[in-house]
């Protein structure tokens, strides 16, 4: 039982971290939530500090709450690598690690992505968390990801009495994720390499939260890949979201990536021809975690919903989003949940 334990979850203006913050408080937990610009988010009975990552009290502050364990969830996903991203993600992840050994924060959890492994021929029919991370460093998010862990390894060994966990999930899919495969298909001119149909993981959105919040809870450190647990040719992934195939040589795809005639391509080609299938025996038997959907039941939700958006004009598309948002805003308002939004797509690629 939390017991009045006392999580403090990063990023809580993002929407990972509003939903596991809300999650945690109705769990029992005490949350603090850490946001770096105003305005602080709503959830009733959450308390809420302004402060960078990078912040020199950092540490401090820690030891002043009396924080036993972080949720760091505030991280930048973008398709490109950028400065601004590195110094985001990599360098606010290692002050926080360092702020939290020198606080004695007892445990830490991370969200990451199996996308670390890479898509390589190669490849073992399962990956498990000990393989080498080969992903490709094209993607912002995934170098991010791959620097960020390598640090972690270090400092595994150099403060053992930190339980640090890195949650490793599959590709996201859900009607709310924005993430790199429903940005895949969403897109109108997302192709299929000709030739080629790996096999892959998915994760539906609530048990990303779910797994976050019983990671919160348990004692397994260390990496743990998390996925459910049936896999799928990319081309029924694409038939039960809806998404008809469009063939392509391979190797046009790889040519007009060399000539940044892709920029906009939400998942690197690579992830599109081999396979990186993670092993799952860790989420199984050490972190004692059931997903709540399959992949296949993921997938046809995900599917569902993209159809009803399809027939229905521009019109109707938006009226029935802003009736929907209504709603939503008038739940979470009821019942303590997060109002606030992430930053606008706009605004992302700005920085992009």
């Amino acid at each position: 039982m939390p017991g009045g334990r006392v999580v403090l979850v990063t990023g809580v203006r993002g929407d990972w971290g509003g939903r596991v913050a809300g999650r945690l408080v109705r769990e029992g937990y005490r949350v603090i939530g850490l946001y770096a610009e105003p305005p602080a988010p709503q959830i009733e009975g959450a308390d809420f500090v302004q402060a960078s990552l990078h912040n020199p009290a950092l540490a401090d502050l820690l030891r002043a709450e009396g924080v036993e364990t972080v949720c760091h969830l505030a991280l930048v996903e973008t398709s490109r690598p950028a400065q601004w991203t590195f110094e985001a993600n990599v360098k606010g992840t290692v002050h926080l690690l360092e702020a939290c050994a020198g606080a004695g924060v007892r445990r830490v959890v991370l969200k990451s992505s199996t996308a670390v492994y890479g898509a390589r021929p190669g490849n073992s029919a399962f990956l498990s968390e000990g393989h080498a991370l080969r992903g490709s460093r094209g993607q912002g998010i995934v170098r991010d990801l791959i620097e960020i862990e390598k640090y972690c390894a270090g400092f595994h060994h150099a403060q053992p009495d930190v339980q640090l966990l890195v949650v490793r999930f599959a590709s996201i899919v859900g009607p709310t994720a924005d993430t790199p495969l429903t940005r895949f298909l969403l897109a109108t001119d997302a192709p299929t390499l000709l030739g080629f149909d790996p096999m892959m993981q998915i994760i539906h959105e609530e048990d990303v939260v779910a797994a976050l919040v019983h990671a919160v809870g348990s004692e397994v450190a260390g990496p743990v890949n998390v996925a459910a647990e049936d896999t799928l040719p990319l081309s029924k992934v694409r038939g039960l979201a809806g998404k008809p195939l469009l063939p392509v040589w391979h190797a046009m795809i790889y040519w007009a990536k060399r000539r940044s005639r892709l920029q906009r391509l939400p998942m690197d080609p690579d992830y599109l021809r081999y396979p990186w299938v993670a092993d799952l025996a860790r989420m199984r038997h050490e972190l004692n975690f059931v997903p709540s959907y399959s992949a296949e039941e993921a997938l046809r939700e995900f599917g569902q919903w993209r159809r009803s958006d399809r027939r229905l004009s521009g019109a109707e598309v938006l009226a029935r989003n802003e009736s929907r948002l209504r709603a939503t805003i008038e739940y979470r308002q009821g019942s303590g949940q997060r109002v606030d939004a992430p930053p606008a797509a706009e605004e992302k690629e700005a920085h992009e």
